[in-house]
């Protein structure tokens, strides 16, 4: 599965006695920690010191190993998941432990992801949400991807990610009409570039502790990059938390235009990028509650009736979307505006996901206005 980076398997090795080390430290401080006062983790959840004596002596093909995987969860015990997988194949070295991470994340009983499905594009039955342009702001859907055969960040090294931003551009220079367009590096990037995607809100950061602690942000800004046509309608993002983001946007309501846009842009660059995935999981993903379709479809909503019913997230919940605020997970509304997006991500193809996201959001148009 991974001949395509066996050449550079040798720049990916640490010194194991040290990561061994290291991984005793970790489970100390993990296992030492009470439930759930100190504590509540899905990863503290799950791992057990049976499953700890079960795993902690094995290691990836890629030199990935069970302190990898935990250490931002060690070190950070107020993780919400505190799990990220090593490399791809962490799935299936430490099974037992993400396994149970994904089931309890997924809310599903058994792991059983069906084989990828965008539908006929040609024959959607949906176009745009909100054709007066009076609620929906704006419509973005992306996914992530991970290259097949190198590490995620917690065993990545400057090497690889300089040759995955690398291959990357390379696929990205040759995408077609609408899709064609810029990979900007952020290494490097002049204060006009920067300060551009700053305004587009298009430029990631390098800000997150639980990231950070898990490897995200080693040797930056090298081997990072953000491609986008000139319309800023398509995107790709180069070593943010995943290897690639693919994101599809535009303002009002259009579910349709960008979704098509988004499929068009995955089966481009297919053809000359292979991505990591694992039968019964989908795609597969530097952090296990991505996994799956790893689709996320949203739209920035004026709701500001609804949003005021004390029943409002349970009025989410129960179409299977999440609110959150317009800058992302746990911040607040800003003038009665929201973002809502599907919630499932495993279980389901990509078709099902966005037809979920697509209905769930014309109920919720239907209720503001009739409040």
């Amino acid at each position: 599965m991974y001949k395509n980076y066996c050449n550079q398997l040798e720049q990916q090795k640490q010194p194991q006695q040290e990561k061994m080390s290291d991984l005793a430290e970790l489970w100390t401080r993990l296992n030492g920690a009470k439930y759930p006062d100190e504590c509540k983790s899905l990863l503290k959840q799950c791992l057990t010191q049976e499953m700890f004596d079960q795993l902690k002596d094995k290691k990836t093909s890629l030199n990935g190993t069970l302190a990898d995987c935990i250490r931002s969860g060690a070190k950070n015990l107020d993780s919400g998941v505190g799990l990220y997988a090593c490399d791809p194949e962490a799935y299936t070295t430490f099974k037992p432990l993400f396994d149970a991470v994904i089931k309890m994340y997924h809310k599903v009983d058994t792991i059983n992801h069906p084989k990828p499905d965008f539908g006929d594009i040609s024959k959607l039955d949906f176009g745009d949400l909100d054709p007066s342009g009076d609620m929906i702001v704006s419509t973005r859907v992306r996914v992530g991807r991970s290259h097949d055969g190198y590490s995620f960040p917690p065993c990545s090294n400057k090497e690889a990610r300089v040759d995955m931003l690398k291959k990357t551009e390379e696929a990205c220079s040759q995408l077609p009409g609408e899709l064609a367009g810029k990979m900007y590096h952020l290494q490097g990037m002049s204060k006009a570039d920067e300060q551009q995607l700053i305004d587009d809100h298009f430029l990631f950061k390098n800000d997150d502790r639980f990231l950070g602690d898990a490897g995200g942000y080693a040797d930056w800004p090298v081997g990072r990059g953000i491609f986008h046509n000139p319309k800023k309608t398509f995107l790709v993002w180069v070593n943010e938390e995943d290897h690639l983001r693919f994101i599809s946007m535009q303002m009002g309501g259009n579910l349709g235009e960008v979704y098509k846009r988004l499929v068009n842009g995955i089966q481009e660059l297919e053809k000359k990028l292979t991505f990591a995935k694992k039968d019964g999981y989908g795609y597969l993903t530097f952090c296990p509650t991505n996994l799956g379709t790893t689709c996320r479809a949203s739209v920035h909503i004026k709701i500001p009736k609804l949003s005021k019913l004390p029943e409002f997230k349970d009025f989410c919940e129960k179409l299977n979307l999440q609110p959150r605020g317009i800058h992302g997970e746990h911040t607040e509304s800003v003038g009665g505006v929201y973002d809502i997006s599907n919630k499932r991500r495993l279980g389901l193809t990509e078709y099902e996901a966005i037809q979920e996201m697509r209905k769930g959001v014309e109920e919720i148009i239907k209720k503001e206005k009739s409040l």
